[in-house]
């Protein structure tokens, strides 16, 4: 059960004044000792967000992989390669981002090949089914069906 609670600043209870919590003024509270200048807000919800549940599941199927390997060593170094190759990753793009005039250039081509994207594939009705026919292609290529 996840809870949130927010102290709200006396202005917002000044009458006459346009804020953006108007129902807020209708709503009854009782000031506890100490905090007389304040409302609390109490909210609470229960149940799981889906969030929570896929990040449930990810870590339930790491651990089905985790138990089911039989080469435990190369898993570790696979996500040590994955960690490497992350931080290379983001050094090379930081390299890059600091030359004169190549983040320029390439900010261009971004533009052109999201124009052409958007021109080839989005505009216009048979594209856009098209496009999903290859999504759908791939993902089942991916997925080995």
């Amino acid at each position: 059960m996840a809870s949130i609670t927010a102290n709200l600043p006396p202005p917002l209870l000044v009458k006459g004044r346009r804020t953006l919590f108007r129902t807020l003024q209708k709503v009854p509270f009782s000031p506890i000792k100490g905090r007389q200048s304040r409302v609390s807000v109490i909210v609470k919800a229960t149940g799981e967000s889906p969030d929570s549940s896929s990040s449930l599941t990810i870590v339930k199927s790491v651990q089905n992989v985790w138990d089911n390997s039989e080469d435990r060593l190369g898993l570790i170094g696979l996500g040590f390669a994955a960690i490497v190759g992350l931080w290379a990753s983001v050094n090379l793009v930081t390299a890059i981002d600091k030359l004169p005039l190549l983040p320029n250039i390439l900010e261009l081509i971004g533009i052109f090949f999201s124009t052409w994207f958007v021109y080839r594939y989005l505009l216009f009705k048979p594209d856009r089914e098209e496009l999903s026919q290859i999504v759908n292609k791939s993902i089942s290529n991916i997925l080995g069906q």
